[in-house]
């Protein structure tokens, strides 16, 4: 479990087509402390499991499910990426839960950059905009955010300076696209109204 709260963004060190799956190599060198195999990382969003250690480089085995499904298949040598690791007992959950199961991607429509701040426009994509509630929760490449105002075309999201800081989003382009992942408490209650209506 993750909680949306970006310790740091790093690069992608290596990436290898190995048929079924790829082989992808980060460096966690600042944020790999008591790192183990088979711990989760959240890369970008997505929950990875650690397969190896080679120094500062950590490797992950990435299905081609995921891969499809996530931005992880557009990744290259020297991209950045947000790094989360995952929560312990005892800390501090600033954000909202995670699960790390990205469940689609979505397009940035417009980007405004004010004083230390930007403002986003997100695709509000139909088979998940049930799920995109005004001032609900939501995760953007392993960001937890609050959502502001919500249209059928689009969703706005208003990134502050800590937020641009610590994460990969003051890079991106209108037209890249961002990992999604619904708030798992929003799906929940939005699916059982759902089935109230339909069995009423």
């Amino acid at each position: 479990m993750f909680t949306g709260i970006v310790s740091g963004f790093t690069s992608v060190k290596g990436v290898e087509d190995r048929g079924s799956f790829c082989s992808m190599s980060v460096d966690l060198g600042r944020f790999k402390e008591d790192l183990e195999i088979g711990a989760s990382v959240s890369i970008d969003g997505v929950c990875l499991t650690v397969v190896s250690i080679d120094s500062d480089d950590v490797y992950f085995d990435i299905i081609e499910e995921t891969l499809n499904r996530t931005t992880l298949g557009n990744v290259g040598v020297g991209d950045y990426v947000n790094v989360e690791r995952s929560l312990r007992v005892g800390d501090e959950l600033g954000g909202h839960i995670l699960s790390g199961h990205v469940m689609t991607t979505a397009k940035i429509i417009e980007k405004v950059e004010n004083e230390g701040s930007i403002d986003l426009l997100i695709e509000n994509k139909e088979e998940f905009s049930d799920y995109i509630l005004e001032k609900g929760y939501v995760a953007i490449d392993g960001m937890s955010l609050t959502i502001g105002e919500v249209s059928e075309e689009c969703f706005s999201l208003h990134i502050i300076p800590e937020t641009l800081r610590v994460t990969t989003i003051e890079s991106k382009s209108e037209g890249d696209r961002v990992n999604i992942e619904i708030d798992s408490r929003t799906q929940a209650i939005v699916d059982t109204i759902r089935k109230m209506g339909v069995s009423s």
